[in-house]
């Protein structure tokens, strides 16, 4: 009897084994038959329109100017939203990689996420292509062989708008600040520029992601006498606090003035220029540069409801491509992450996105960033044009110099 006993367990074991061994060679074989990119975004929240379905459209145009294959594998692109949720998103993204073959995660705005899909995309050696969120602890701290940071990130916003404010005499600030890791890297980067340029932080207060009702915040702002009211938000939160800022008289006499720290051409949008007007933004990406931004915003507007792309829509597409090209050279046998990422960074990117470009050790993609300014409704010429240039910034002034990089990547 014991040793029937012993037998079964052992055929049981035996029989695990087999179903694990399945298992884990089901995305291998799932991988051989196509290449997967996943767009991780937020499609129905306060990000969906700087991010969302426009994501999943750019990245869908990088395949096609690909080619659509990688040597004889089809390129797929698939999508999920993750709802601004670090647990949701840690477990669509574990789905993706161990179960549904996908090679490449892009875009994850919303840095708390980010940086849980950061970490889960170097354990299984995959690539993490980052546009949506700010946080520079993805190419910091949190810097991982695995990932590539496109388009901005908070040092980038405050080292352009910040200091520029700061310049014309803005020089004590008031934060509004988005309770979660991108709205408090924003803080405090911007707090660091305006103090290095000679302004002073006077306070700052926090408020939930996706708030309803600013006026509370607002007030503590307006009573703090700062100069400057800085908005260290984003997407909807950031309309809101200028919709309610505006509703409240606050810029009115002219005491205060608002800092959007991250706005994107769709908040203009939403917003109107009769309420946006004079904002000043640091943005990577505007439609109406030049004739190859423009041709590109050409062909993404009618699929995304005729919107302007945004710069994190941008850096979807300049990613997924370079990324696409870099397998190619690589040889689209090999599919490790770190492998392909190493790859990235060897190859100069040129796009009609971001122009010429390179990735460094960190991770952190480098290109000219761009401080402007929001028209007044007189000075608009049409739809969607809305911003006048203020200043160009060169890409090694607009990015923390690699010397002052925490990443252990780095070498020092």
């Amino acid at each position: 009897m014991k040793t029937k006993l012993m037998l079964v367990v052992m055929l049981a074991a035996v029989g695990c084994k087999k179903e694990e061994a399945a298992s884990t060679t089901a995305p291998a074989a799932a991988a051989k038959k196509s290449v997967k990119i996943g767009v991780l975004t937020d499609m129905s929240g306060l990000y969906a329109d700087l991010a969302g379905p426009g994501s999943v459209e750019a990245a869908k145009m990088a395949v096609e100017d690909f080619g659509g294959k990688l040597g004889d594998l089809p390129i797929e692109v698939v999508s999920a939203d993750h709802q601004n949720k670090p647990d949701i998103g840690s477990n669509l993204a574990r789905q993706w990689m161990d179960v549904d073959g996908v090679d490449v995660i892009v875009d994850v705005p919303t840095s708390s996420v980010a940086l849980a899909v950061s970490e889960l995309v170097k354990q299984k050696d995959k690539v993490f292509l980052a546009s949506g969120p700010g946080s520079t602890d993805l190419t910091g701290k949190a810097c991982s062989p695995n990932t590539v940071h496109w388009a901005y990130d908070t040092y980038a916003l405050a080292n352009g708008t910040g200091k520029a404010v700061v310049q014309a005499g803005g020089d004590t600030w008031f934060f509004l600040t988005a309770d979660y890791a991108f709205g408090q890297a924003l803080e405090r980067d911007t707090s660091a520029v305006v103090t290095a340029t000679g302004g002073k932080v006077l306070g700052s207060v926090k408020h939930p992601l996706n708030a309803s009702d600013f006026s509370s915040f607002l007030l503590q702002a307006q009573s703090s006498k700062a100069k400057i009211i800085g908005l260290a938000n984003a997407g909807g939160d950031t309309i809101n606090a200028i919709k309610a800022a505006h509703e409240f008289g606050l810029t009115k006499g002219g005491q205060q003035k608002l800092a959007g720290l991250l706005v994107f051409i769709t908040d203009i949008h939403a917003l109107g220029l009769e309420t946006a007007q004079g904002l000043n933004l640091t943005t990577a990406y505007y439609w109406d540069r030049d004739d190859q931004t423009r041709a590109f915003a050409k062909r993404f507007a009618p699929k995304v409801k005729d919107h302007m792309p945004t710069m994190v829509q941008g850096g979807v597409y300049a990613s997924v491509l370079h990324y696409l090209k870099a397998r190619q050279a690589l040889g689209a046998g090999n599919t490790s992450g770190a492998a392909i990422v190493a790859k990235m960074r060897e190859l100069p990117s040129q796009d009609p996105i971001f122009g010429a470009g390179t990735i460094r050790a960190d991770g952190r993609h480098v290109h000219k960033m761009y401080l402007y300014e929001v028209k007044a409704p007189a000075d608009s010429k049409g739809p969607w044009d809305y911003y006048k240039l203020v200043r160009e910034i060169p890409a090694e002034e607009a990015f923390l110099p690699l010397e002052k990089s925490v990443c252990s990547l780095v070498k020092k």
